[in-house]
């Protein structure tokens, strides 16, 4: 069902300042402005920074390392711009985030751009609102992974394509534009960066009956522009790490183990749980809150009855269908996958934009009695989930105390280790007691909740949609505020930030750093103190198979090897997130710090120098 039209997108796409400042506006606040807290985390967060600075002191910027590792699972353009934000602006935490913010801004606005083609410039800018205030994009960009811009490269892919069914012969612009946009998501995030568009847009052309359209894109000129930039990096990478020794090379590992078998669940080593599938996806609509409640009316838009997919779509029956099909291929490829709670971020902005055509239908002079009655149902369903989060957020409140100064959070935790697979695992481990120390922000939440989606349900049934988009964006502002606040102050049970400014103080050349674990339990140490760690573990994880190289240096220890460093001339420190590490029984050992329920000890009794 398309909407009357007067409703209908111009034929030129307009955008307006007022659109474009109230988005940037937003990304300072909810965005920017978190970019210097709070330290990084250990795991995906330290080694993914770690690699970029590596990539910079090495002057290598084709193979990637960590630890002094070969580090060859991940394709290079995250990367590329975190040592390019380094040179420019030293190492930092916040020089680290800029580059995963400016992608974030970059798909906002990219996703207006694509909103505005498709439904008119207030449907660009509800698009927009959507992605920039909603959770999921919030909180997968608090640690460093590439979803986001897998997102932004797929929204340019699929604007391009738009613009193709509308182009009798369509322009070299738009085609190589296209090709170029898969190019720059391959080196991203591998090949789904590639078969998420072949996907949709094949499933698109297939229910429409239109594949001739294939023969209209400059299939051979369109390839040649993909290989010309995809290709080089993935060349030198297989020349400069071919097999030798024990490793079977790069290509081997980049796309046999890291794109077919961990597809199939079979990767080496294993590490990857997998969330349950209807969870999984739960999480899409999750992740779009609060505007995720529009969509059961805006999917209504989606023009799936087959008499309508035989018959030439508008630009917004068009757009419609692409967004939808754009989501169901992400969900319906990680189905049958591994599959973690951020592998649907990608298919965000497509659902947002869905979200954002519906809400301008809503808003516009002339909507119907029908959307404005939907629009008013959807809101009072919000305010009743908002009152009772609410509701449920004052009685922990109410039944938590701030615990004495000074205590360590994670005395307050329970630990649950088998969950920490799980990018959200930790929130199992809360406790009331633990949420004593964060009544600030749940009171702030839970005022978010109560007063947001209240006066979003009176503005729309005095008729005033606008404003009642306008209370739920500054409820998300306040929310991701009380986020971000928790955030930080959970963040030393996620990092071993305080622990590497320990060490720091007293650390001397050809002192040896050993972790009690795997690398990326501690990798904060690594990248903070730039001092290479070795590690008390079998080869695993993510320096599994950097190992396997003749000329990878000595990082992982034995009990027996330990156990003669420890007892040998050079001063070690060890990490370890046990009380009484077995490692150290009946061996002299001193402790030098303590925090987030870990700590450093020496072989040699030291003294923090007071500050």
């Amino acid at each position: 069902m398309n909407p009357p039209a007067a409703s209908q997108a111009h034929s030129v796409p307009r955008t307006t300042a007022s659109s474009l400042l109230i988005l940037v506006a937003l990304w300072l606040t909810i965005y920017a402005a978190g970019m210097f807290t709070p330290p990084l985390l250990d795991d995906v967060d330290t080694i993914h920074a770690e690699a970029a600075r590596e990539m910079l002191l090495r002057h290598d910027w084709v193979t990637l390392y960590t630890n002094g590792l070969r580090y060859l699972e991940k394709a290079p353009l995250m990367y590329w711009g975190l040592a390019a934000s380094y040179e420019i602006f030293g190492i930092s935490d916040w020089s680290t985030r800029l580059p995963l913010m400016l992608g974030v801004l970059a798909l906002v606005l990219a996703t207006y751009g694509l909103g505005c083609h498709a439904f008119g410039e207030r449907g660009g800018f509800y698009s927009g609102l959507a992605l920039i205030t909603s959770i999921g994009p919030y909180i997968f960009t608090r640690f460093l992974i590439p979803d986001v811009l897998v997102g932004l490269w797929l929204t340019l892919s699929y604007y391009f394509f738009l613009r193709s069914l509308e182009e009798e012969t369509p322009s070299r612009l738009t085609c190589w534009g296209f090709a170029a946009a898969c190019a720059l998501n391959v080196l991203t995030k591998g090949l789904i960066g590639l078969v998420f568009p072949i996907a949709a847009i094949g499933l698109y052309l297939l229910l429409t009956r239109n594949l001739r359209h294939l023969l209209k894109l400059r299939v051979v000129s369109s390839t040649v522009v993909f290989f010309v930039l995809a290709a080089p990096w993935h060349v030198l990478a297989a020349l400069r790490n071919p097999p030798q020794g024990q490793a079977r090379g790069f290509l081997w590992f980049y796309f046999v183990n890291e794109h077919i078998m961990r597809f199939l669940n079979k990767r080496v080593p294993p590490g990857y749980d997998t969330v349950p599938l209807v969870l999984f996806w739960a999480f899409l609509v999750l992740w779009l809150v609060p505007w995720a409640v529009f969509l059961p009316q805006a999917l209504k838009n989606v023009p799936l009855r087959w008499r309508h997919l035989g018959s030439p779509l508008d630009r917004i029956g068009r757009a419609n269908l692409l967004f939808f099909l754009w989501a169901l291929v992400i969900l319906l490829f990680f189905s049958f996958s591994t599959r973690q709670e951020y592998y649907t971020i990608p298919a965000l902005p497509g659902v947002a934009l869905l979200a954002g055509g519906w809400l301008a239908r809503e808003s516009a002079a002339d909507a119907t009695e029908a959307d404005r009655r939907a629009g008013r149902r959807s809101s009072l369903v919000l305010m009743i989930v908002g009152i009772v989060a609410a509701v449920v957020g004052l009685a922990l409140f109410s039944a938590t105390r701030q615990p004495p100064r000074g205590v360590d959070l994670a005395e307050l935790l329970k630990k649950n280790p088998q969950d920490y697979d799980f990018s959200l695992g930790h929130v199992l481990d809360f406790t009331p007691q633990a949420l004593g120390l964060f009544r600030g922000p749940l009171l702030g939440a839970c005022l978010s909740l109560l007063f947001g989606p209240i006066a979003n349900w009176w503005m729309r049934r005095r008729g005033r949609p606008a404003w009642g988009n306008a209370a739920l964006a500054l409820m998300m502002v306040g929310l991701l505020t009380c986020v971000h606040v928790s955030f930080a102050r959970f963040s030393p049970i996620l990092s071993s930030h305080d622990l590497a400014v320990a060490i720091e103080t007293v650390h001397l050349p050809g002192d040896l750093l050993v972790i009690d674990g795997e690398y990326h339990q501690a990798s904060t140490l690594n990248f903070y103190t730039h001092v290479p760690v070795r590690v008390l573990h079998e080869p695993s994880g993510n320096l599994w198979y950097g190992e396997k190289f003749p000329d990878a240096p000595h990082v992982f220890e034995t009990p027996q090897s330990f156990a003669a460093l420890w007892s040998g001339p050079t001063r070690v420190f060890l990490w370890t997130d046990q009380d009484d590490p077995k490692e150290l029984a009946g061996l002299p050992h001193f402790l030098l710090a303590r925090s987030g329920g870990k700590a450093i000890f020496s072989n040699r009794q030291l003294r923090l120098p007071r500050l």
